[in-house]
């Protein structure tokens, strides 16, 4: 029973790291022919002045990269996942294939929210990117617009996971509990949206990718001790899509991930936190700050940059969010991206002692 399980988990991971890895061409040749980037530069800053340290990083270190670098390379990560968790549902439904019966993990009690959530993500990303590379130089979806999706989704899930699944409360580490009743809705809604806005971390080449593929990978591991097995196949599978995405992403990238990568995943990671809370007899959710610290530092440096300007007048970073920040300062962005990831692998492993305490 522990070998199947263990089958269960790593053959769609290396499904989908492989079919990433034949789709990535293709991709990457629509991509390219269709001029998937942006048509004009220029960013503004969290207060809406001109970002003008950006602007010379712009000019520098990522010189011509805005114009050259396709975007939309979250449509390998998703598109992955979905050939295999579709293909391993239907070929366990259309064949009487034992094996393949065995390694279907699309299950209601575990896996069809963060499915919905990723590929719900997926396509809102999607529209938001099309808006983003028109010549007419608009900026995306507005940002309330997509806050407010986010939040709508979240509230959907948050509503399925008390009314259908029953949580009503927040696992403690100590062996406590949290009861919140209905409030687990807002809650999920305002932990959605934090994690959502520790999604520009999308900046630097390679960076995202490693951050996001050890989390996942991290709560794969802990589903899968929980005895979540078809939660801990899927985690792995979007894992397996991740390092995909990132073998083609590590310095020069041939795409980046944007906002159709960014969206699911966040949305994905907060619904698989609670996933392995008080339903998988852990502390899923006390972890998540934990694992995903990095996309945390990078929302909680933003709100210092802001507050600071507002309330000082001046900035405590050169560049929010925190990785341009160290750009600025002289750090290439090759070694901002490796000590993110080695942070990540950090937090990964602690996060998911603390998801197992007992």
């Amino acid at each position: 029973m522990i070998t199947a399980n263990i089958v269960k988990v790593f053959i769609p991971a290396t499904a989908s790291f492989v079919i990433g890895i034949l789709f990535a061409p293709i991709l990457t040749h629509y991509l390219f022919k269709y001029k998937v980037w942006k048509k004009s530069v220029g960013k503004t800053a969290l207060d809406g002045t001109p970002a003008i340290e950006f602007e010379k990083l712009r000019t520098t270190v990522h010189a011509g990269t805005e114009t050259r670098t396709p975007r939309m390379g979250g449509i390998l990560i998703w598109a992955s996942v979905a050939i295999v968790t579709l293909g391993l549902w239907g070929g366990a439904d259309l064949f009487s294939f034992q094996s393949i019966d065995k390694l279907d993990f699309l299950s209601r009690s575990q896996t069809w929210v963060p499915f919905f959530t990723l590929l719900a993500g997926g396509l809102m990303g999607f529209v938001n990117d099309l808006f983003d590379i028109q010549p007419s130089g608009e900026r995306g979806i507005r940002l309330r617009t997509r806050l407010l999706f986010v939040s709508l989704v979240s509230g959907l899930v948050g509503a399925w996971f008390y009314v259908k699944l029953g949580m009503a409360t927040v696992s403690i580490p100590g062996g406590g509990s949290l009861l919140l009743g209905w409030l687990i809705i807002p809650i999920f809604i305002l932990i959605s949206l934090g994690i959502y806005a520790g999604g520009v971390i999308d900046g630097i080449d390679g960076l995202s990718g490693g951050v996001f593929g050890a989390a996942f990978m991290a709560y794969a591991g802990i589903a899968y001790f929980q005895g979540q097995y078809d939660l801990a196949a899927f985690s792995a599978t979007v894992t397996g899509a991740i390092l995909a995405f990132l073998w083609f992403n590590i310095p020069p990238a041939r795409f980046w991930m944007t906002e159709t990568g960014t969206m699911g995943l966040t949305l994905t990671l907060t619904v698989i936190a609670f996933m392995t809370d008080t339903l998988g007899g852990g502390y899923g959710i006390t972890a998540l700050p934990i694992i995903a610290f990095p996309l945390v530092l990078t929302v909680i440096s933003n709100i210092i940059q802001v507050a600071s300007k507002k309330l000082r007048g001046k900035k405590i970073f050169r560049i929010a969010p925190l990785h341009h920040h160290f750009e600025a300062i002289g750090w290439p962005p090759y070694k901002v991206t490796m000590r993110y990831w080695i942070i990540s692998i950090v937090s990964a492993i602690v996060g998911m002692t603390v998801a197992l305490l007992k």
